[in-house]
């Protein structure tokens, strides 16, 4: 079984800089530096050639330096397009240079932009988009021209951007294609036809990032329910158009009561292909990987995309190190979700998984994500996981209405602009009276999180008992409220105590006699255990695994087991390598330890015994392998199809995969 995390490492990206000296090699420096600027507007005019998988495009730009006295200018533009031609609003050619490594065309004027003067350039490329060129975020495919589909996302660079995930823009897009197929887009949308072709145009007036398209033929099943409209262009996944409708207008249903008014009434839902993201939303449009649609609803990758309509689109980050308040917005939202359908518990369950993901993940604080690679596990598990951990412990501070009413006051007040950390901060103070300034610090620009451990004496009262302690942890600057559950002979009784500092004291009155003090019972901090220290060495572990650096990975799962020898899924873990490195001995040893582990998670049994099973298949001991296989169904346990997986080798023994030459 395979429980890794989703994700792949990915490759980075190096610039390199020379350091010139003299006076007219400092000159070059400087007319060949990324200037500032502000890009107000495209007019994009393209042509999309499904047969030769080609595109060809002009982008009108117009935009403002922010700077004084420019004299280069750089876009990202996918290294598959070629520039043809660069031509200011008077139609002289500028020079335009490509720099491959970091997906750029440079621009060299040849008399400098005055600081704040808008300025419109006209930028010809062409090229081939077959899907099989390098992305630039490595591994994940963002454009793609087929015979009968095409996708071109934002992140792809299929058109010169600026200021990635930043510099938002207005556009108008008129996308030609042959007669039979249809583009989808943002904005108010008109056609025209000329001979055998046809021209979309789709206007977008607001400042977000309306530049994802989309290609299908023949006509979308169009769903309304709960007063949302959704067009959905699905292929290999058609038979779940209307199941994948009904639930996006529950969806908006939800997240217009946690938000407002949402930016478009209806929806295009089209589907992508391997390769591509699991999701991707631009304003008024979802794209779904067909692994991802399944053959049910994902429910939380529609609830995830969906809330991105108001916190990426509707409201964007001010700048990359402020997009965790979209990811971990997003993210929050499917757990509130999972809250309301299938009830708290469901939650707490799921919020235990994110936390350890947050964890992952010590560098860099949150307020420097820029510095993490896009799409990268690291990116997600900090901007997303610990995101949404951010956002759940600010909801349990300033309470769930005040939660409501800062989401929906931040999405009226930034509608179509760039919201920053602290303008969320003064969104929740205002929600809530609090002065938040120390839960931002802390959890914002700071890193690391508390563990708690406790101290107290017991008295005696005339009116019950008195419990004097106090709570220590080792962050100096830490500010929290935190509650503390006290078990006693009768009901329970819990507090809210202030903790400042590594060291707090607390004195609680109680009626019945205290037998236990716990801290943050209901887990809604994000704070250290040796517990959680377990499984995030096992989370890290898992992510060296997926990427085949198994080295790496044994010293993490080495780490869970200096906490607990007694983890069933550590010593998992660790028969997995094994496993795959066809060291079956030591994969059997390290399955057999699982097995008289803690059991936790409860799959390890079903999945131990078999995977014994199949070692004991491929060392042709078959009578031991049927009995593993006997015991795996015996668990009654179906985790990921666990008993059908070992009901079809009690009737046929495991086949090693034949190995690669």
């Amino acid at each position: 079984m395979n429980c890794m995390m989703r994700g792949k490492g990915s490759a980075s990206r190096i610039l390199l800089a020379g350091l010139l000296l003299g006076a007219a090699a400092a000159q070059a420096q400087e007319r060949d530096r990324r200037a500032r600027i502000d890009v107000e507007s495209y007019v994009i005019d393209a042509e999309v050639n499904p047969r030769t998988q080609s595109l060809a495009a002009t982008a009108a730009i117009k935009f403002t330096p922010l700077d004084d006295r420019v004299f280069g200018l750089a876009f990202e533009l996918n290294n598959a397009l070629n520039v043809t031609r660069v031509a200011d609003e008077s139609g002289r050619a500028i020079p335009a240079s490509r720099n491959a490594q970091d997906y750029t065309i440079r621009l060299n004027l040849s008399e400098p932009l005055e600081k704040g003067k808008a300025v419109l350039i006209k930028v010809q490329y062409e090229g081939r988009l077959s899907g099989t060129e390098e992305s630039p975020i490595y591994g994940i495919r963002f454009a793609s021209i087929q015979n009968d589909f095409a996708y071109l996302m934002y992140p792809s660079r299929w058109f010169p951007i600026n200021d990635y995930m930043s510099d938002r823009f207005s556009a108008e897009m008129n996308i030609t294609v042959p007669s039979g197929y249809r583009v989808l887009g943002s904005g108010i949308d008109s056609k025209s036809e000329a001979g055998d072709k046809i021209t979309y145009s789709y206007k977008f007036s607001q400042q977000s990032f309306p530049g994802s398209i989309g290609i299908a033929k023949g006509e979308p099943a169009r769903v309304s329910t709960q007063g949302a409209t959704s067009f959905v262009y699905f292929r290999s996944g058609a038979s779940m158009a209307q199941q994948y409708g009904d639930e996006v207008g529950k969806v908006l249903s939800f997240a217009t009561s946690l938000f407002g008014i949402p930016p478009s009434a209806s929806l295009q839902l089209i589907e992508t292909e391997d390769g591509a993201p699991n999701g991707y939303a631009a304003p008024g449009v979802l794209f779904l990987n067909p692994r991802a649609i399944g053959k049910q609803p994902n429910i939380r990758l529609l609830v995830n995309q969906i809330a991105r309509q108001w916190w990426g689109n509707f409201v964007a980050p001010a700048s990359r190190n402020h997009i965790w308040i979209t990811n971990g917005l997003s993210r929050f939202t499917e757990l509130l979700y999972l809250e309301q359908t299938a009830g708290p518990g469901a939650m707490e369950t799921e919020m235990k998984d994110l936390y350890v993901e947050a964890l992952t993940v010590e560098q860099p604080p949150l307020m420097q994500s820029a510095r993490l690679e896009d799409y990268s596990p690291e990116y997600w598990a900090a901007t997303g996981g610990k995101g949404a951990a951010v956002f759940n412990m600010l909801r349990d501070v300033i309470g769930p209405d005040n939660f409501v009413k800062m989401c929906k006051a931040a999405a009226d007040q930034f509608a179509w602009k760039g919201m920053s950390t602290d303008d969320l901060r003064k969104a929740a103070e205002t929600a809530s009276g609090q002065n938040l300034q120390g839960f931002f610090i802390q959890w914002i620009e700071s890193n690391g999180a508390p563990e708690f451990k406790t101290e107290y004496t017991v008295f005696r009262t005339n009116k019950g008992f008195r419990v004097m302690g106090k709570i220590a942890q080792d962050l100096d600057t830490f500010r929290m409220p935190v509650t503390i559950r006290i078990e006693t002979e009768g009901n329970p009784e819990e507090r809210r105590v202030d903790v400042v500092g590594t060291t707090s004291e607390f004195v609680i009155e109680t009626f019945g006699k205290p037998k236990r003090i716990v801290v943050d019972p209901n887990n809604r901090m994000l704070r250290m255990s040796n517990t959680m220290r377990v499984l995030v060495a096992i989370r890290r572990g898992e992510q060296f695994a997926e990427v085949s650096e198994f080295a790496d990975s044994l010293k993490e799962y080495q780490k869970a087991l200096d906490v607990s020898r007694n983890s069933s899924l550590a010593h998992y873990r660790v028969a997995e390598i094994f496993f795959l490195q066809n060291n079956y001995q030591s994969a059997a040893n390290e399955f057999r330890e699982a097995l008289n582990g803690d059991l936790e998670p409860k799959w390890t049994e079903v999945w131990a015994h078999i995977n014994l099973g199949k070692i004991f298949d491929i060392t042709n001991q078959r009578e031991r392998a049927v009995n593993e296989y006997n015991f795996a169904l015996r668990t009654k346990d179906n985790t990921q199809g666990a008993l059908e997986e070992a009901a079809k080798y009690v009737k046929e023994p495991y086949q090693r995969p034949a190995r690669g030459n």
